[in-house]
């Protein structure tokens, strides 16, 4: 019933059948996260980056209607022109398929058809959480619970820095989703190495991730991991003017009662250019560093 719906590229189911690892990657960093041709070039690299790591990399979207893990070149450029791809999370994804829609996969969404799939690693930018004001919106990313129910580890630069990182953490905590440092003691916040927030447990490498990581999953314990990578040093933005950034674009969307899945793209979009496009390069190098783990990663998985 399942291959009604999905499709997995030959590279990519010759990997898994063969033992090979695979990481997953999303596809909203495609179509909402970044411009053209920046979004698409950045695209290729991540791929490149972790076949150079040595793993098979599985970019996850919806064309037409059929789930497609492992895109090839030309989707990748479609993905990255069009205009019509639906931000598809959770609820989404049955109307988009039953539809016969294009779909970008949220971190929520490549968590699901990863598991699906039977890939274990994922690799993205930053996951979603609680917003700032959620009091009063009642904002909480789908990723969060997703995170609590499905056995995919995501490698990720912490938390987006436009959310309330400290709610995010203890939702985390709630739903028994470990948080973990990879060479850190605090909870990177994408833009910056710091947050101001400890994580769980830190590790130093890949082989000491995987170990905790397989004997979670060994003893059922349901649900995924965060893993926070930092952004690399050389790459890191001002914490006080990137939060400044962050402020101001709040206010201009509550301003322009912007919600919902709409935030988030605009809020980046905003940043990037009130930073004159220096986000939008830390935004980049911090994806890249984290396909570089979730490779090493899924190969100390096998």
């Amino acid at each position: 019933m399942l291959e009604k719906y999905i499709e997995i590229n030959e590279e990519v189911k010759d990997a898994l059948e063969n033992k090979k690892p695979v990481v997953a990657l999303e596809s909203t960093i495609i179509s909402h996260g970044m411009p053209y041709p920046q979004n698409v070039e950045t695209a290729r690299e991540v791929e490149r980056i972790v076949r150079e790591n040595g793993s098979i990399p599985a970019t996850v979207a919806i064309l037409g209607g059929k789930i497609k893990v492992g895109l090839t070149d030309e989707e990748l450029e479609y993905l990255g022109r069009s205009e019509s791809v639906v931000k598809t999370s959770r609820r989404d994804l049955p109307f988009i398929i039953s539809k016969e829609l294009d779909g970008a996969t949220t971190v929520a969404t490549t968590m699901i058809i990863a598991d699906l799939a039977n890939i274990r690693v994922f690799a993205t930018g930053g996951i979603g959480g609680v917003h700032r004001n959620a009091q009063d919106t009642f904002d909480i990313s789908a990723d969060l619970m997703e995170l609590a129910n499905t056995d995919v580890a995501v490698v990720c630069s912490g938390a987006k820095s436009i959310l309330d990182i400290g709610l995010t953490l203890e939702y985390l905590e709630t739903q028994g989703v470990p948080v973990i440092g990879f060479g850190t003691e605090e909870f990177p916040a994408f833009y910056t190495r710091k947050s101001g927030f400890k994580v769980d447990y830190s590790v130093k490498s890949e082989k000491e991730l995987a170990k905790a990581i397989k004997t979670k999953w060994d003893l059922n314990l349901k649900g995924g991991l965060v893993i926070g990578n930092p952004i690399p040093k050389e790459y890191e933005m001002d914490y006080n003017e990137i939060d400044k950034a962050i402020n101001n674009a709040l206010e201009e969307a509550d301003d322009n009662n912007i919600k919902g899945k709409e935030t988030t793209p605009f809020l980046l979009s905003k940043i990037k250019e009130v930073t004159k496009g220096e986000s939008l390069k830390s935004n980049i190098q911090l994806v890249y560093n984290n396909a570089k783990v979730a490779s090493r990663l899924a190969k100390e998985l096998i």
